[in-house]
C-alpha cells in the first residue's frame, strides 16, 4: 500500500473516530427523550442505577439508558440518586434530569387534583399549597396565546375541561403559566391519536366530547355508569331533546344536588339544560380519562332516563327505559 493511501486511511479513521465521539457527546449532553409532556417518575429506595436508567429510556425521558448511565458514572453521581417522586419531561436533557434526581435540596410541592375538579377548585388547592392559584385562574379564564398551542383550543373561551386532573409535583417557585401548561400537556398526552380519530368518526368535536365527558363525570361515578349516561345524553342530543342534567345546573348554582326542583329549575342560564336544548357553552369541570373514554365510547342501550339515589348510605344509579319507570323509581327511592 502506498504512503498516500495509508495517510488517507488514517485520516478517514480519525474522522470516523471524531464523528463517533461528537455524536456520542451530543447524545449524552444535548439529546432529549421522546415523551413530549410532563410525567411523574418515582424512584424507589434501593433501586439500582441500571434499573433507573432503563426506566428513563422506556418511558421516553432519555434517548438511551447507556448515555444516561455514562453521564452519571463520569460525573460521580452513581451513589447520589435520591429516592422520591419527580416531575420529568422528555424535553429535559440528561444533565438536567441527573441534576434533578441527585439534588437532595430540590424540593417539590405535591398537588393532587381529583377527577371532575373545576378550575376554581384547582385554584383553591394551589393556593392552599402555597402556589399561585389566583394567577392560575386568571390564565384559565383568559388563556390568550395559550389557546394556539393546540388546535382544539382555538375556539374555547376558557381552559376549563382541558386541565387534566392528576397528581403533580411543582417547584415552589413555579409560575402560574407553567402550571397551566403542565396540565394542558398532560391532557394532550392522554387524548391519544386513536381517541381523536374516533371522536372525528363519531362526527363530534373535541370540545363537545370534553363537555360531554365533564357532564358524565359529575353525574355518576362508576366508569360503566358514565358510559351508559353518555349514551343516553348523546341519544337525547341526536333526537333534539333537552339533556336535563342536574350537573350542568349545579355548575352555576355551585351546589351538589343530584335532583333540583322548584325555582332552581327556572334559573335562566345556558348551563340550565332543563331550559335550553343542546350542550352547555363549555365543560363543567375537568374530566379524567375514564370520563373521556365514556364520552368517546358510550354504551348504547334502551335506557332513556336515570337517577341517583342513596341506598343504605351508598349512592346508586338506577336506569329506566320509559318515563313511567323513571317516575316509579323516583317514588321508590324518595327522589324528587
Amino acid at each position: 500500500m502506498s504512503l498516500n493511501k495509508k495517510i488517507s486511511l488514517f485520516i478517514i479513521l480519525i474522522l470516523v473516530v471524531l464523528g463517533g465521539f461528537f455524536y456520542f457527546r451530543n447524545e449524552v449532553y444535548y439529546s432529549h427523550g421522546s415523551y413530549a409532556g410532563q410525567k411523574l417518575f418515582t424512584i424507589s429506595q434501593g433501586e439500582g442505577n441500571a434499573e433507573i436508567a432503563g426506566r428513563l429510556e422506556s418511558e421516553g425521558l432519555v434517548v438511551g439508558k447507556y448515555y444516561f448511565y455514562y453521564y452519571i458514572r463520569t460525573h460521580g453521581l452513581l451513589n447520589e440518586i435520591m429516592p422520591g417522586d419527580y416531575q420529568l419531561s422528555g424535553s429535559l436533557t440528561i444533565p438536567e434530569i441527573s441534576h434533578i434526581i441527585t439534588n437532595a435540596q430540590q424540593k417539590f410541592v405535591k398537588v393532587t387534583f381529583p377527577e371532575g375538579f373545576t378550575a376554581v377548585q384547582m385554584a383553591a388547592r394551589l393556593t392552599a399549597s402555597g402556589l399561585p392559584g389566583d394567577q392560575f385562574l386568571q390564565i384559565v379564564d383568559n388563556p390568550g396565546n395559550l389557546k394556539s398551542r393546540y388546535g382544539y383550543l382555538n375556539n374555547v373561551k376558557t381552559l376549563e375541561g382541558y386541565l387534566f386532573p392528576d397528581t403533580y409535583f411543582f417547584k415552589p417557585d413555579v409560575s402560574a403559566q407553567e402550571i397551566v401548561l403542565h396540565l394542558l400537556d398532560n391532557f394532550d398526552s392522554k387524548l391519544d391519536s386513536q381517541m381523536r380519530t374516533d371522536i372525528a368518526k363519531n362526527n363530534h368535536s373535541v370540545a363537545n366530547t370534553v363537555t360531554m365527558a365533564s357532564i358524565a363525570q359529575k353525574e355518576v361515578q362508576a366508569p360503566a355508569d358514565m358510559q351508559t349516561v353518555a349514551g343516553i345524553f348523546w341519544k337525547r342530543l341526536a333526537a333534539g331533546q333537552k339533556l336535563q342534567s342536574d350537573a350542568t345546573l349545579s355548575y352555576i348554582l355551585k351546589d351538589k344536588i343530584d335532583s333540583h326542583s322548584g325555582a332552581a329549575l327556572a334559573t335562566d342560564t345556558p348551563y340550565n339544560t332543563y331550559l335550553y336544548a343542546g350542550l352547555p357553552p363549555g365543560p363543567i369541570g375537568n374530566p379524567g380519562l375514564e370520563a373521556l373514554n365514556a364520552a368517546i365510547y358510550p354504551t348504547a342501550s334502551d335506557y332513556n332516563y336515570f337517577l341517583t339515589a342513596t341506598v343504605n348510605g351508598q349512592k346508586e344509579v338506577f336506569f329506566s327505559a320509559t318515563y313511567g319507570q323513571q317516575v316509579a323509581n323516583k317514588a321508590k327511592y324518595g327522589v324528587q
